[in-house]
């Protein structure tokens, strides 16, 4: 069974910052991208960054300069630094594994996983 694990949310003042990381366990063969979105309250979910196994990274406007994506491809781990944050990023926070590529027993599978989310609060 393929689980995508999120650790490192939490609460920081505004101005502070938090490292997000997240592990896709299970019998991975492939994985083509990972990355995170975000749910702000009464929002819809949407894209904070992603990056490929080959290490192109894709940032929303918003997050440019002052969060980081990174991975570690051995490791089948994302992370995400979060820098100068403001209430404003307060939201549930979910890693995303696309392209993957994985085995149950004998059977070869694809598809793509969400993890369970990790709430990030920030204080005025």
């Amino acid at each position: 069974q393929v689980q995508l694990v999120e650790s490192g949310g939490g609460l920081v003042q505004a101005g502070g910052s938090l490292r997000l990381s997240c592990v896709v366990s299970g019998n991975i063969v492939r994985i083509n991208a990972m990355g995170w979105y975000r749910q702000l309250p009464g929002k819809q979910r949407e894209l904070v960054a992603t990056i490929t196994t080959g290490g192109s990274t894709n940032y929303a406007d918003s997050m440019k300069g002052r969060f980081i994506i990174s991975g570690d491809n051995a490791k089948n781990t994302v992370y995400l630094q979060m820098n100068s944050l403001t209430p404003e990023d307060t939201a549930v926070y979910y890693c995303y594994a696309g392209g993957l590529g994985y085995l149950r027993g004998s059977n070869y599978y694809t598809g793509d996983r969400w993890g369970q989310g990790t709430q990030v609060t920030v204080s005025s």
